[in-house]
């Protein structure tokens, strides 16, 4: 007899098994970002310029640099959201910024979102980008870009597709990040 028909052979059937525990639910409220959150907010994205290529950044941003950053998207009107657990934890954060700085460009944003290590899997970037569509719409924008590293970013890339974003465009060896070229896809969803 083979060694595992042996151990299925062995063990209970099903309903004389004891119960698996239940994983807790994952809970989590999404509200207006706070300045009070740019600590935990910068924690979380610095953990992404140390260990990823999500973003081009190779220096940490500074808790000054997240202060000025929130003072001119809310001075702007631009959504910035976060996730918070009932414990009060930071679990990541969603926000768009201007796509570019020419008066021209004014209904068009470019879109952010970043997880805090522990609750990626678990739907809630898609329940951020849900929620940062539907606030970018109430606040008259009418087009969302996405730009996209070309590596390790794939799970981006679907998710931005699974909510109607399509590719426009690509640019290769733009950025030069842990000793190797990097590109980019840029993704686009109208608003309207």
């Amino acid at each position: 007899m083979l060694e595992e028909e042996y151990q299925q052979r062995r063990s209970l059937p099903r309903h004389l098994r004891k119960a698996e525990p239940a994983e807790a639910p994952f809970e989590y409220t999404l509200r207006d970002a706070r300045a009070a959150d740019l600590p935990a907010v910068r924690e979380i994205y610095n953990h992404y310029v140390a260990n990823s290529m999500v973003t081009f950044d190779e220096e940490p941003m500074t808790l000054r640099a997240w202060k000025t950053k929130f003072a001119y998207l809310d001075r702007l009107g631009m959504p910035f959201i976060v996730a918070e657990s009932p414990s009060g934890q930071l679990l990541g954060y969603a926000l768009v910024s201007p796509w570019k700085q020419k008066r021209a460009y004014r209904f068009t944003v470019e879109n952010s979102i970043y997880l805090g290590p522990a609750a990626t899997g678990k739907g809630l970037g898609r329940a951020l980008f849900a929620e940062l569509i539907e606030r970018a719409r109430a606040a008259g924008l009418k087009e969302m870009i996405a730009v996209i590293a070309d590596q390790g970013a794939e799970a981006s890339m679907k998710l931005h597709r699974d909510f109607g974003f399509e590719e426009i465009g690509r640019m290769g060896r733009v950025g030069f990040k842990f000793d190797r070229w990097l590109g980019t896809v840029l993704m686009q969803k109208s608003l309207k």
